[in-house]
C-alpha cells in the first residue's frame, strides 16, 4: 500500500506565484485604449461590432437614415460611425463614456434608444470597437482625431 503524498509548501508556494502572474499579465494585457493599427484589436472589434452595434449603426457604419433629427418620440436615431457622421469629431475617451455610460455622458439631455454597454462589454471590448471604427475612416480624418485626443489629454 502506497501512503498519499502532500505536496510540498514549496510547490504550493511556486503554484500560488504562478496564478498571481497569470492573472497579474492578463490584467495587465486588457486594452485601456483605442489602437485602429492594431490588427488583432480592429479584428475583435468588428466581431463585437457585428454582435452588438451593427443592428443600429449599420453593417457598413452606415448608420440610421436622417440620424441629425429626432424621432417623433424624440429619440435620436443612431449615427454613422464612418466618414460620414460625426463620431470622428469626438476625442476618443468621449466615445468610450458614450459607450459604456450612454449619450448622456456627453449630452444630458439627449434621448437615445442605445443603452448604455456597461454590464454588456468591458472595457476593453468598448476599446477594441472603437479602434475597428477608427480603422475604416480615411487616413486624414484619423489624424485629425488623433490630435484631438492628444490635446484632450
Amino acid at each position: 500500500m502506497t501512503a498519499k503524498r502532500r505536496p510540498s509548501r514549496r510547490f504550493s508556494f511556486v503554484v500560488a506565484i504562478g496564478v498571481f502572474l497569470a492573472a497579474d499579465v492578463a490584467a495587465q494585457s486588457e486594452v485601456t485604449k483605442a489602437d485602429p493599427d492594431d490588427p488583432a484589436l480592429v479584428e475583435r472589434g468588428n466581431a463585437i461590432y457585428a454582435q452588438h452595434c451593427a443592428a443600429c449603426h449599420g453593417a457598413n457604419l452606415e448608420g440610421q437614415p436622417n440620424w441629425q433629427k429626432p424621432l417623433p418620440n424624440g429619440h435620436w436615431p443612431a449615427p454613422p460611425h464612418d466618414r460620414t457622421g460625426h463620431t470622428w469629431h469626438h476625442p476618443d475617451k468621449v466615445l468610450f463614456d458614450v459607450t459604456k455610460y450612454g449619450i448622456q455622458a456627453m449630452v444630458p439631455d439627449r434621448e437615445s434608444d442605445m443603452a448604455p454597454f456597461k454590464d454588456v462589454l468591458s472595457d476593453g471590448d468598448i476599446w477594441a470597437v472603437i479602434s475597428f471604427i477608427e480603422s475604416t475612416w480615411p487616413t486624414e480624418i484619423r489624424e485629425r482625431q488623433r490630435r484631438m485626443n492628444r490635446n484632450a489629454r
